[in-house]
């Protein structure tokens, strides 16, 4: 431990249960130095339990017990009461929320089975839970590998926030999952005894999920990683889950393979319904843990130290946004509204894909692999992405995203089904005649 770090004696006894974990190994200079206060916070939630005299901890003003709400404010939101919509809400998320949540995971990844998880962790959203990820894991010069091209919020978070290393591989090999050069970055990586990697399927830019037997070859690589004695923490990116529109993508989150895969590997889930139940301004998400070799008591020390971030930046997220959600999740009419969207984006999907596979050897662009999710990317060849964006927009007014120098990207989520065809008859006929100049 470095002389000049100032570690709290709550954050002494968290690292001291988390010391024989994968997770107490892999944890950061600031990781090491987090802990939940047993301030405000924390006493305040013990009075709420016992002071049935008075609760004097919390700062809100309150009158016969409730917190006070202008009626200009409740009468937007009349099915909340006053707490579910001004009262702060728990460091951690709201206990039910988090539990029903929980419940939604083993739901949807049968996989797990038995096989002992966190309770998730809510956030204001899964780029918050990135940032805590970082946080919590990744020191100066600490590497995160990552696919190429990636979404560009990943390099902000990790390299100008954290001071870390984003290292990329190049994401694919002709139609799929480039297996091969995945491999080499973590066994590579596996060589100084620590593999940190973000994985994002469906994947943003490309829109694209590995097939189940590319998923099986990644597990397998990432237990190799683990059996050579290399601690390995994998982020599951899964904003995107659950909208893969092809037979042979695997419906489970790759987490589900690896919570309980080897003592050595540390999976987290980073996800939410901001993107499942298309609420996207909520910004609510979770963070989970599954590792072989973590019990009970190293993940509730975890969790506290994940409290200990969210408390020392934002507190809490926000309570309306909390409250709506566990509302809505026990509406019955919400399986057949969302079935009903993710068959309009498979449908939009479908026009995308018959365009795509009717245009193969266009002299400027190139389509990456795509399968799932809300995006599609091109390769541009013998034109700058960013020049062709511009051309799009200011003079035929669409907008799409240079993700870099070379990589366009197209969301076909955000745009009705009967237009996508002329729009990307449109940008292939530019890209067409900006190269051919």
């Amino acid at each position: 431990m470095a002389e000049h770090q100032r570690i709290s004696p709550l954050a002494d006894e968290l690292n001291a249960i988390l010391a024989p974990s994968i997770a107490g190994r892999l944890l950061s200079d600031l990781g090491t130095r987090l802990y939940f206060p047993k301030g405000i916070i924390a006493q305040s939630a013990e009075a709420k339990k016992l002071g049935k005299t008075a609760n004097a901890t919390i700062g809100m003003a309150v009158k016969g017990g409730v917190p006070c709400v202008l009626t200009s404010l409740k009468e937007q939101v009349p099915n909340l009461t006053a707490p579910e919509i001004v009262a702060y809400a728990p460091t951690a998320g709201n206990d039910d929320l988090r539990a029903l949540w929980l419940e939604a995971i083993r739901e949807k990844n049968p996989t797990l089975g038995s096989t002992e998880i966190s309770l998730p962790v809510l956030v204001p959203g899964l780029t918050a839970g990135i940032s805590y990820l970082s946080d919590l894991f990744l020191g100066t010069d600490s590497v995160l590998l990552t696919g190429a091209p990636a979404w560009d919020n990943y390099v902000l978070v990790v390299e100008a926030r954290r001071n870390a290393i984003l290292r990329s591989f190049p994401m694919f090999a002709e139609s799929g999952f480039n297996l091969a050069a995945f491999r080499e970055a973590v066994m590579t990586e596996a060589h100084t005894g620590k593999v940190r990697m973000l994985l994002n399927f469906p994947q943003n830019p490309s829109g694209y999920t590995p097939t189940r037997a590319e998923t099986a070859t990644i597990v397998s690589v990432i237990k190799e990683a683990a059996e050579t004695g290399a601690d390995v923490m994998v982020w599951c990116d899964d904003a995107y889950f659950g909208l893969d529109y092809e037979d042979d993508i695997d419906p489970e989150s790759l987490f589900s393979r690896l919570a309980g895969l080897h003592e050595r590997v540390l999976a987290v889930k980073i996800d939410g319904p901001t993107k499942e139940d298309y609420v996207w301004g909520l910004r609510t998400g979770f963070i989970t843990f599954g590792s072989k070799g973590m019990n009970a008591a190293q993940y509730e020390a975890l969790i506290k130290k994940l409290m200990g971030a969210i408390r020392s930046s934002v507190s809490c997220a926000a309570t309306p946004s909390q409250s709506l959600m566990l509302k809505a999740f026990k509406d019955p009419r919400n399986a057949a509204e969302k079935l009903a969207l993710r068959k309009m984006l498979e449908e939009r999907y479908r026009v995308v894909r018959r365009f795509i596979d009717a245009h193969e050897g266009h002299p400027a662009l190139r389509a990456l692999p795509f399968n799932s999710g809300y995006f599609m990317s091109m390769k541009c060849v013998g034109v700058a992405a960013e020049d062709l964006r511009v051309k799009l927009l200011h003079e035929h007014g669409i907008g799409t995203v240079a993700i870099d120098a070379t990589h366009l990207r197209v969301a076909f989520s955000s745009v009705d089904a009967e237009k996508l065809e002329p729009v990307f008859e449109t940008i292939f006929k530019v890209a067409a005649e900006m190269v051919a100049r």
